[in-house]
């Protein structure tokens, strides 16, 4: 008996069965009036609506409000039906104006919601919104990178738009814990996602489902508790950086060396001229015209044609992980899948870009 009501139960709550039922129901109360309208109207004899033909005539000119008057009831009970037909004809309409407004927000609603989706592809999926994540966006927007956000507060979505007046943005407001819908944010298709929710728990949490549904991503994250980075590596994060770890060096830096923390701290940011320099990476494709030429060729090349420095070169192991080699030996060979690690400026920038046929960064 129990399970029989919860199947009845479950028929009436589908949202099809409603919308049928609603429309049977439509179906007989107009019939039902349309019946009564031409019973009454037979008791005159001058009445034009006591044929079902001009009263179904009748009823849509009504209900429509074009209102022809070309057919009027003539009895009192014929008037009411008539009456009841008019005040229809505005629950229609305010029913139709109501629904398309209604589709006009939702829709507009998905859209600013980032429930489209998004085309995007090699770019970076940011999990969480706070202040940190502000200035890692700042940064990022600032070399021309896409970025997708995804946040869990509705509020944040217009704050990040109107900060970030883009096109390279998209932002996804979602519950962390529904993995299925990164989707819309083309997740399986990014070079890099960084994990940036408030507490270190939650990140790991994530790191976890996001493998276990999506096994080739590359996943970033930044920790405040350092006795985690192996936790987090051992579930599969490519990147754990400890922020503390980078600031405590950096402020010790500028107590007993000051130039160099300086040095530092200005090359880590992007060029914000064609004479600023900063760090670049840029991966070596097939095209790339240093592809099996020496180190020591390479770094005398780029310092003389572009004035960059390659410091160091990123080489794939046996094992699959990448090896920074800072201050290579002049002998070292420049191989397809290693990047380049050159100090440069805007202009040089993009002229390398070009000749390499490649843009900075990671790439998939």
């Amino acid at each position: 008996m129990k399970k029989k009501k919860i199947v009845f139960d479950n028929f009436f709550s589908n949202k099809k069965v409603k919308l049928g039922l609603l429309i049977l129901w439509v179906v007989i109360i107009y019939q039902t009036l349309i019946t009564v309208l031409v019973e009454v109207e037979k008791i005159s004899p001058q009445s034009t609506l006591s044929d079902y033909k001009n009263a179904y005539w009748y009823s849509l000119v009504t209900l429509t409000t074009v209102g022809y008057g070309d057919l009027f009831p003539l009895t009192t009970h014929g008037r009411i039906i008539g009456g009841i037909f008019v005040l229809l004809s505005m629950v229609f309409y305010a029913t139709v104006i109501g629904g398309v407004s209604s589709i006009i927000t939702n829709i507009k609603e998905n859209k600013k919601l980032g429930y489209e989706g998004t085309n995007f592809s090699n770019h970076i999926v940011m999990i969480g919104w706070n202040d940190f994540g502000n200035l890692v966006a700042e940064q990022l927007f600032g070399v021309g990178k896409k970025i997708g956000i995804i946040t869990d507060n509705k509020t944040s979505v217009d704050f990040i738009k109107d900060k970030y007046k883009t096109k390279n943005l998209f932002v996804l407001f979602n519950d962390y814990k529904n993995i299925d819908f990164y989707k819309k944010i083309n997740i399986e298709l990014s070079s890099m996602v960084f994990i940036n929710q408030n507490n270190d728990t939650e990140k790991l949490v994530t790191a976890l489902n996001l493998k276990k549904y999506y096994t080739n991503l590359r996943l970033s994250v930044a920790l405040d508790n350092s006795e985690l980075k192996e936790t987090f590596i051992a579930a599969g994060v490519e990147q754990v950086i400890l922020q503390h770890e980078i600031s405590s060096k950096l402020l010790a830096s500028y107590i007993f060396e000051p130039d160099v923390a300086n040095y530092s701290e200005s090359i880590m940011s992007f060029a914000k001229s064609d004479d600023d320099f900063d760090i670049k990476q840029f991966k070596v494709v097939a095209e790339n015209p240093y592809l099996h030429k020496n180190y020591e060729e390479v770094f005398f090349n780029l310092k003389m044609k572009y004035n960059g420095v390659l410091i160091g070169v990123s080489k794939i192991k046996k094992t699959g992980e990448r090896e920074l080699i800072k201050n290579p030996a002049f002998d070292l060979k420049i191989e397809l899948g290693d990047y380049l690690i050159i100090i440069l400026n805007g202009r040089a920038h993009q002229q390398i870009s070009k000749v390499f046929n490649i843009e900075e960064g990671l790439i998939q």
